[in-house]
């Protein structure tokens, strides 16, 4: 099964930093950045409101792990949103593709 995780980052070069290490290290075969997020969400009891780049990274089931565990490692945060969404659908010759990029 493939996915989209979805990853938000508090700048573009940490995003361009983890995109770039996540398929050098095939964990992901495609990573895109969506600038011009803005995020409000509730952290230690307080409402926070932050700018922020938004990771699409394709990847497989089969290697989320590894791809979390990679993403807290190079992530600034201190707990970085790593949200999978399982890809029901799409071109074979892309999805091909993905598997063909990944570990």
């Amino acid at each position: 099964m493939y996915q989209v995780v979805l990853c938000n980052c508090p700048s573009r070069m940490v995003a361009e930093q983890i995109a770039e290490q996540l398929v050098t290290e095939q964990l992901a075969a495609c990573v895109n950045l969506m600038p011009g997020i803005t995020s409000v969400y509730q952290w230690q009891g307080k409402i926070e409101k932050e700018d922020e780049v938004l990771l699409f990274i394709k990847t497989s089931a089969e290697i989320f792990d590894e791809l979390s565990a990679r993403i807290e490692a190079l992530h600034p945060y201190e707990v970085p949103e790593v949200i999978a969404l399982d890809i029901q659908q799409g071109n074979s010759a892309y999805l091909d593709w993905i598997a063909g990029s990944l570990k």
